[in-house]
């Protein structure tokens, strides 16, 4: 039993990973070009459930600011060493029809928008504030770290390797319900938390490296705060940051974005 314990304990450690700017540490065992795969075989599949958007100046925005942040973060991964960590990415960015204030980047750069968070959006720099924040989630492997939670709770730190060959079907399910499909209120909600306002820190810098103006994002906040009409469940019961508490960490946060955005607007 000693044995396995230090086993299991040597793999987790060769497990460790650094989460970028924030310098977290996390475990996460799912080599990436799986993650990658996974993704894009779900990402057709609500392709081709969807009716996309082509050719609208809101397809072409969305599409703009994505590119504009995705070349941004790639400069500074490259600069930083990091190149290996978006080496296998190859970025999408569609809009989707439908009435949903939503937005979600899989690994692998798969960026879906939705109509309905555009108004609220308002404008480029508001997309580039939702567009920083899910390419964040993807960039820091928040699903992979999900993931990885759920399959040492599932199998324990010796089976992990055996579970991810042996029982696809098992992994796959714990691929949707590290995006939020199927999940439950439980163990994995401070987690979810902490991903949320890791990719607020993240994605604040990432837009500001991309020339937009960092100080859009509380004023996104407070505009989908309005638009919530006042419906967000208490904080300790949901699986994201108050709408208050985002904008207050944001503005915590902004110094830091402001000196990239600057730095934009000096070249």
């Amino acid at each position: 039993m000693r044995k396995y314990l230090l086993l299991s304990s040597l793999f987790l450690l060769s497990a460790c990973k650094t989460v970028p700017l924030t310098g977290r540490k996390q475990v996460s065992l799912i080599p990436g070009s799986q993650m990658n795969a996974m993704a894009v075989d779900q990402y057709r599949q609500v392709l081709s459930e969807a009716k996309v958007l082509k050719g609208t100046p809101e397809a072409q925005m969305v599409s703009r600011v994505g590119q504009k942040i995705s070349v941004a973060v790639e400069e500074y991964l490259r600069k930083k060493g990091h190149a290996d960590m978006i080496k296998d990415f190859k970025w999408e960015f569609n809009l989707i029809e439908e009435n949903v204030a939503n937005a979600w980047c899989m690994p692998g750069g798969k960026v879906a928008f939705y109509t309905g968070i555009i108004p609220i959006c308002k404008d480029e720099a508001g997309i580039a504030v939702v567009m920083g924040h899910e390419i964040a989630h993807a960039i820091a492997s928040h699903g992979s770290e999900r993931m990885s939670q759920g399959l040492i709770q599932q199998f324990g730190g010796v089976a992990l390797q055996v579970a991810i060959k042996d029982q696809p079907e098992k992994t796959q399910s714990l691929y949707m319900a590290a995006y939020g499909i199927g999940s439950q209120y439980g163990a994995m909600l401070p987690f979810s938390r902490l991903h949320e306002s890791e990719a607020d820190k993240m994605g604040l810098v990432f837009m500001a490296m991309a020339g937009y103006d960092p100080r859009e994002a509380p004023k996104f906040w407070e505009r989908m705060a309005a638009n919530s009409g006042g419906n967000q469940p208490p904080e300790f019961l949901s699986t994201h940051p108050s709408h208050e508490t985002r904008i207050k960490d944001l503005n915590t946060n902004m110094g830091e974005a402001m000196k990239y955005y600057l730095k934009t607007q000096e070249n």
